[in-house]
């Protein structure tokens, strides 16, 4: 029987594969003959196959560095299914007690264990590097080996001490795999590993199974979200976040909108992190809601959709985390969702590092950003960024190739751009470049001299928009080269400065709009602007008819905003009609009832559908604010000291209590007004509003002369408000 046919019996007994996937058998056989080796294969290609089969295989205990707890633990115990003896597979990390480490030391004495997961931080403890050096070494694995390279999205400088380690601990041939490495970061790590003559082995980065959109971020984001996960119900997804308060807000909006979610981050205790992991992993739960910890590690074939709430500091990140879609070669939908003020967020975010690792992040979010606004197929870009060519001219899976926007020829275009790289010889990133060719006489162009050469002004009658898509494009059909070693300065290639020679035709794509959307106006001071014009009109009927019975003015009841929201989606049960702006759970259990019966029948009498994914619960917003503001009202003190307390404008305060009684919550500020107002002043005021059809301050003081101010007016209404319609 051949070699070839021992490992695949191998890879059979061991895992229950039949065969082996991409280069695996290659990289398999380098190990196994001793040789370094590299492995570039994105996530889902089978990476850790590659080590565990030579570790079983091989004398001796592989020792494999990784930087994930949770990854040491998943892999420790599917590798102990493989096997009928559970020393086979150890980990050595901070969540072990010492009588642990200790059963860990004497199964790997005994030669059972075959593999030895450790975080780098346990691998430079001096008693760890101790016992290590007495124990035969089969292979030294180094998982996410792009951590080494501060050029990587997700650098830790203790990887930096790893080839020192290895050489202390003792000879054994190494092999570094990462998912994700630009030829940039791949060299970075094989100088670093000190195994530059390492066979690399270089798998294809298209996953051709996933579809690439990016969406504009507007203030209806989480409305999207929803939309999506509706169409999308009972599959499996992830979406990340940046931050820990947008990931526990998120999976609340999505827990009372009726979606099965559950936060995940790095602030939550290491049990509740591991019970959500596993609920996922089991389907207990649809959605996770994570900050960038979750999903290292994560084994799950089957994620459908993978959505970005913010986009990611670099295309790296982007690649890995969307990577966890699809690993069966199924469906994967990957959605990101940007604003360019994310982008501006994140740059603040990297003030207070060091100077050069704020300009690395920045030309990473620049890939990024580039990536996002690009209408170019989004598979080229990427595969681009990551060193690989994409021929085919529409990849079919992608929102640009599924709307492709009209090309232009852009032949001149490109000349200038080439020209102005040359006279500034090559030594400028896209932006100054850009601002060159627009003529702006900025300090740094001014302190050049570059206003007076010949280029400067000779693109300013194009918007910079156009320039950038110009380089973008110039780049990926490889014109023009990023010199990334220094921090992305354009150089012009053999084909660009043939191009110059004689030009053909150079055809480009515009880039994709994302223009700031406006935020949603806050409810109060409606237009009517109802979707449902005949039902406004009956609802209003039915406010009037309530106002006469209750003796009520009307606006006390519901407000014309919340009308309006009623007209156009169609509540029809309480936790509906709570979700209408303007209506708290008072108001609706007051009120309600009758408002819903003339929805319910409306809409079955003219069939209509309702818009379910208009409908989009918020979470009740009992912000710690508003409590507080409740509670120092329950103890009589005075508004002028809680404004104070809660550094607020005495005005803003006003704003807070109105919001309250609104919504329907009673509050008593009587303590406050009587000390402040005459009596007959109060009932004057009392009286007004009683009569009045408007809860205008404006008309209040119009017909009440010049006898009030505007915030005893404002305080008098509040507590007619919340007498009377609370």
């Amino acid at each position: 029987m051949g070699k070839k046919d021992a490992l695949t019996d191998c890879l059979k007994t061991y895992f229950g594969f039949d065969a082996f996937k991409g280069n695996q058998e290659a990289i398999i056989r380098s190990i196994m003959d001793g040789k370094d080796t590299f492995v570039l294969m994105p996530t889902g290609g089978g990476k850790s196959l590659c080590y565990q089969l030579p570790a079983l295989l091989m004398n001796g205990t592989a020792i494999v560095i990784s930087p994930l707890i949770a990854l040491m633990k998943n892999q420790v115990d599917a590798m102990r299914n493989f096997s009928d003896e559970d020393g086979v597979a150890h980990f050595i990390n901070s969540s072990l007690n010492k009588a642990a480490i200790d059963q860990v030391r004497a199964d790997i004495l005994s030669g059972k264990t075959k593999l030895l997961y450790v975080a780098p931080e346990s691998l430079t403890k001096e008693e760890n590097v101790e016992f290590l050096k007495q124990i035969p070494l089969s292979l030294f694995a180094v998982d996410e080996a792009h951590c080494i390279s501060e050029w990587g999205h997700d650098f830790r400088p203790e990887y930096r001490r790893i080839r020192p380690l290895i050489n202390e601990i003792g000879r054994a041939p190494i092999i570094a795999l990462t998912a994700t490495a630009t030829p940039k970061v791949q060299h970075d790590i094989q100088k670093n590993l000190g195994m530059v003559d390492a066979a690399v082995f270089r798998s294809s980065f298209n996953r051709k199974n996933l579809y690439y959109e990016v969406r504009p971020k507007t203030s209806a984001v989480d409305k999207d979200i929803i939309r999506f996960i509706r169409a999308n119900s009972g599959k499996s997804g992830i979406i990340y976040c940046l931050s820990r308060k947008k990931v526990e807000e998120l999976a609340e909006t999505l827990k009372v909108n009726g979606v099965n979610a559950r936060p995940y981050h790095a602030g939550m205790d290491t049990a509740s992190r591991s019970e959500t992991q596993d609920a996922f992993l089991m389907e207990k739960i649809d959605v996770i809601v994570a900050t960038i910890a979750f999903g290292m590690g994560i084994d799950k074939p089957d994620v459908r959709f993978v959505i970005h709430y913010d986009i990611p500091k670099s295309l790296e990140g982007y690649y890995q985390e969307t990577g966890r879609s699809g690993r069966d070669d199924g469906e994967g939908q990957c959605i990101t969702f940007y604003s360019n003020k994310d982008l501006q967020k994140l740059e603040k975010f990297m003030q207070g590092k060091p100077l050069a690792e704020q300009e690395i992040g920045k030309e990473l979010l620049l890939e990024t950003a580039a990536y996002a606004e690009s209408s170019v197929c989004r598979r080229k870009l990427l595969l681009h960024y990551f060193g690989e060519e994409y021929t085919e001219e529409n990849c079919g899976n992608c929102d640009n190739c599924l709307n492709p926007k009209k090309q232009v020829e852009a032949k001149e275009l490109l000349c200038t751009v080439l020209e102005t790289v040359i006279a500034l010889k090559e030594k400028f990133k896209t932006d100054h470049v850009i601002s060159v060719m627009l003529g702006k006489s900025t300090s740094e162009i001014v302190s050049y001299q570059h206003d007076e050469l010949d280029v400067f002004g000779s693109g300013s009658d194009e918007e910079e928009k156009t320039w950038n898509a110009v380089i973008r494009q110039a780049l990926i059909s490889r014109y023009l080269d990023k010199d990334i070693e220094n921090y992305g300065l354009l150089k012009v290639t053999p084909s660009g400065r043939e191009f110059m020679k004689k030009p053909v035709s150079f055809k480009v794509t515009e880039d994709n709009e994302f223009d700031e959307v406006e935020e949603e106006a806050p409810i109060r001071g409606g237009a009517s602007c109802a979707v449902d014009p005949g039902l406004y009109s009956m609802l209003k009927d039915l406010r009037k008819r309530m106002s006469k019975k209750l003796n009520l003015p009307p606006y006390v009841i519901f407000q014309d905003p919340s009308l309006e929201a009623m007209a156009t989606t169609y509540p029809i049960n309480m936790d509906e009609l709570q979700n209408i702006p303007g209506v708290g759970a008072g108001k609706a259990k007051r009120y309600g009832e009758d408002f819903l019966s003339l929805i319910r029948r409306h809409v079955e009498e003219n069939e209509i559908e309702r818009p379910e994914d208009l409908r989009v619960r918020t979470v009740a917003n009992k912000s710690k604010l508003k409590v507080s503001i409740i509670q120092a009202i329950d103890r009589k003190i005075a508004l002028d000291d809680v404004a104070v307390t809660k550094g607020l404008e005495f005005g803003e305060l006003l704003d807070e209590i109105e919001a309250i009684v609104y919504s329907g919550t009673k509050i008593n500020v009587d303590y406050f007004l009587n000390e402040i107002m005459d009596p007959d002043h109060i009932d004057e005021l009392m009286d007004y509003f009683k009569s009045s059809s408007s809860d205008s301050i404006q008309e209040a003081l119009d017909e009440l002369g010049r006898e009030f101010s505007e915030e005893e007016v404002r305080l008098v209404r509040i507590k007619f408000l919340s007498e009377m319609g609370n």
